[in-house]
């Protein structure tokens, strides 16, 4: 398991995110103080405080292609 902190505050900043997440097949969560979802439900992550940074939670260790594309999320 692999974890990033992340900055989402923009709309447009989670849209693009969750496009990334949803192609790849290994479990994304997203974690905002208690609360846990899946990174690649658009729902579960407009639901957060995207005002302050999110952390990422990744389940695999094969996922360096996913962290290049999320580098440019990070908080």
């Amino acid at each position: 398991m692999k974890s990033i902190q992340v900055s989402l505050e923009k709309s447009s900043s989670v849209k693009e995110f969750v496009n990334i997440t949803q192609s790849c097949d290994y479990e994304i969560v997203i974690k905002s103080g208690y609360y846990v979802v899946d990174a690649k439900s658009i729902l579960g992550l407009f639901s957060l405080d995207t005002s302050k940074p999110l952390t990422v939670e990744i389940h695999s260790d094969d996922c360096d292609d996913l962290l290049a594309k999320l580098k440019k999320f990070e908080a």
